[in-house]
């Protein structure tokens, strides 16, 4: 039997089984009304439920005071699917009935129906009798306390919405009967989706493309590479949209039941998929997918032995030599004894969303937030109505400025469609500011070329925090026609380097650390080749006005120069220091001298042979720009590396 990546939560909890109904007493003795109900139970117990809840709707109709006929009709209606019906029978019956400690298991009924249905009042009621009249040790204890929990949330987030409630998303999209994990691009071009066209049909993975007015065009198939006659399922899509991981299940040669598979783009062809391998699958169920924006960390849900409840969040990451770690459980508080599930990890790394039904929330399965600070994951927050319901929630998904989300909903019940046959549409919404990601992030695309040739270039693109020296992504352009993106978040400093075997370093600068103009970003990169004459600019080296002394956030640039020099063994090259015209020119001089000295002394002191370098001070008298404004005067003031 195929398992397909959404079936374990979407849809209702309640189960379905053959009817089993137990004998009850009448509090009546007007003989018509017992007869009617003796009837209607003997109908049940030979299997004619439809005559049986013909009979007791009478019985009701005649007698509309007496509680136990709408408490069978509602067992026989939940068992038989019509779990509305249902709520209303049991509702009505127990408003008739005297509290009575017998009905402990009819009031656990009703609380997990009116859950199911939202009436959140009337289940913390419901729980609150069970519980008041239910055996000590009972095993539905544990549960009936939880949902008494969650009802009570659920009343206060009804009562107080975070926002507007999602809107289903026009044509061309949701032309499916089931369609859900939305993944975009970290520039909104691409909408990444699963679909089903029928309750019978495998998922394939889909594309939709931004249109020219915001707009999202109809949906294609990604990729004949990608999809096939078996099940391609849950995806997501790198921030550059050049890496794809998705879920599989029952294909050849797999580790588990489910897998998950990569692919990468090139131009526009995507590769033959690859299985992640067991350091990553189990011999379990592993799926829905979540890429980090530069697509070198993945996270994932997994039913695997060894996990902290029925299913976990797990992680791996893309090694230096191409490979991923073993997966590892992102442990608490993330997971719990419950469903943790459908991870989304922002496009700025900081903030991961899930859905879990093993915390405090609407009842079932809802979104919850976490925030990554340094390893520690916070205290996860759910996102309160009407982002959850009283429906299981799917997936989510917020776009990189924070502006846009989208998730999947199953429509609302409609008379003669089954629970489990209900079509899942995508929604999308503005999201609230208690919803947002804990940093807000835009982007700088471009192209990569040859200098010389102007051809498009194969480049590394590396992003730095200046302030940790850490990196935090890590591209790599398209051969083919050169294109790059990188995500950039507000509120930070950023080094930015492209590099390429046998060209000099590009260095560049983004500092969004006081919030200044935070908006998308083309840039173009050329790459001069690694020849005699050729220079780079050095923007992340930083100093005190006046001073030579190099700040600690220079290191970055200093830590790169050295792999340069490492790298290329047999390259000499000036450390060439320059400053704009304000001042004595004797003291630009000195500054620019003692500056390039700075540098020249760190290198040497980190095993770069002095041999290799020299250091000068031009002073002012090699202005890039002329000095007529304080923004050329900043170009002006600069350390170079001129290749010898």
């Amino acid at each position: 039997m195929r398992r397909f990546v959404v079936a374990v939560f979407l849809g209702v909890a309640l189960l379905a089984g053959p009817p089993v109904v137990a004998q009850q007493k009448l509090s009546s003795t007007n003989t018509k009304a017992r007869n009617l109900f003796d009837k209607a139970q003997g109908q049940a117990k030979n299997r004619e439920f439809a005559k049986a809840i013909e009979t007791l709707t009478i019985l009701n109709e005649k007698f509309p005071s007496l509680g136990e006929p709408f408490l069978v009709k509602g067992s026989l209606l939940k068992a038989m699917g019509d779990t509305r019906a249902a709520f209303v029978a049991y509702q009505k019956g127990l408003t008739l009935i005297p509290f009575d400690p017998a009905r402990s298991l009819d009031y656990f009924t009703l609380g997990e129906l009116a859950m199911s249905f939202g009436e959140y009042q009337v289940a913390g009621e419901s729980y609150g009798r069970f519980l008041k009249s239910a055996p000590k040790g009972h095993r539905s204890i544990p549960k009936a306390q939880h949902q008494l929990q969650n009802s009570e949330f659920a009343v206060k987030a009804v009562a107080n919405p975070t926002g507007p409630a999602p809107q289903r998303v026009p044509e061309p999209l949701n032309t499916f009967r089931y369609q859900y994990f939305p993944s975009i691009t970290a520039d909104n071009r691409f909408l990444l989706y699963t679909a089903r066209p029928t309750a019978q049909s495998d998922e394939d993975l889909y594309l939709s493309r931004q249109n020219k007015d915001g707009t999202l065009g109809a949906p294609q198939p990604i990729s004949a590479a990608i999809n096939t006659q078996l099940n391609e399922g849950a995806g997501t899509i790198s921030g550059d949209g050049k890496t794809l991981v998705f879920a599989s299940c029952d294909r050849p040669g797999s580790v588990g039941n489910c897998d998950l598979y990569i692919s990468r783009r090139t131009g526009n062809n995507w590769s033959k998929p690859r299985n992640l391998g067991k350091l990553v699958n189990s011999t379990a169920w592993d799926s829905q997918p979540s890429l980090s924006a530069d697509g070198r960390t993945l996270y994932f849900t997994s039913d695997r032995r060894g996990g902290q409840g029925l299913e976990d969040i797990y992680m791996t990451m893309l090694q230096a030599d191409g490979n991923w770690s073993p997966a590892r459980n992102l442990g608490t508080p993330i997971n719990t004894a419950g469903k943790d599930m459908a991870p989304f990890i922002h496009a700025s790394g900081t903030t991961l969303y899930y859905v879990t039904d093993g915390l405090i929330g609407m009842g079932g399965l809802d979104v919850y937030k976490c925030s990554l600070s340094g390893q520690k994951w916070s205290e996860p927050v759910n996102l309160g109505y009407p982002l959850n319901t009283n429906e299981n929630e799917a997936s989510l998904f917020i776009a990189s400025d924070n502006s846009r989300g989208y998730c999947s909903r199953t429509r609302p019940a409609e008379p003669g469609i089954p629970e489990r046959d209900r079509p899942v549409e995508l929604f999308s919404f503005d999201v609230p500011k208690t919803v947002r990601s804990r940093e807000t992030s835009t982007y700088t695309q471009g192209r990569v070329f040859d200098a010389n040739t102007k051809k498009p270039l194969k480049a590394d693109v590396q992003l730095y925090d200046v302030q940790t020296n850490e990196l935090v992504q890590y591209v790599t352009s398209d051969p083919l026609d050169g294109d790059y993106t990188v995500v950039l978040n507000e509120g930070r400093h950023y080094a930015m380097y492209a590099s390429a075997d046998g060209y000099l370093l590009k260095s560049l600068s983004f500092d969004y650390s006081d919030k200044h103009t935070f908006d998308p970003l083309t840039l173009d990169l050329y790459l001069d080749p690694l020849r005699a004459g050729r220079t780079m600019v050095l923007n992340n080296l930083f100093f005190e006005t006046n001073e030579y002394k190099l700040k600690p956030t220079s290191r970055t640039e200093l830590n790169r120069l050295i792999g340069f020099m490492q790298q290329y063994k047999d390259v000499q090259v000036e450390i060439a220091g320059h400053t704009d015209d304000v001042g004595a020119e004797a003291d630009n001089e000195k500054l620019s001298l003692n500056r390039a000295r700075s540098v020249y002394e760190y290198l040497s002191a980190n095993g770069v042979s002095s041999t290799r370098i020299r250091f000068r001070g031009y002073g002012e008298n090699k202005p890039l720009v002329p000095n007529d404004s304080e923004a050329s005067r900043q170009q002006n003031r600069r350390i170079e590396f001129r290749i010898l």
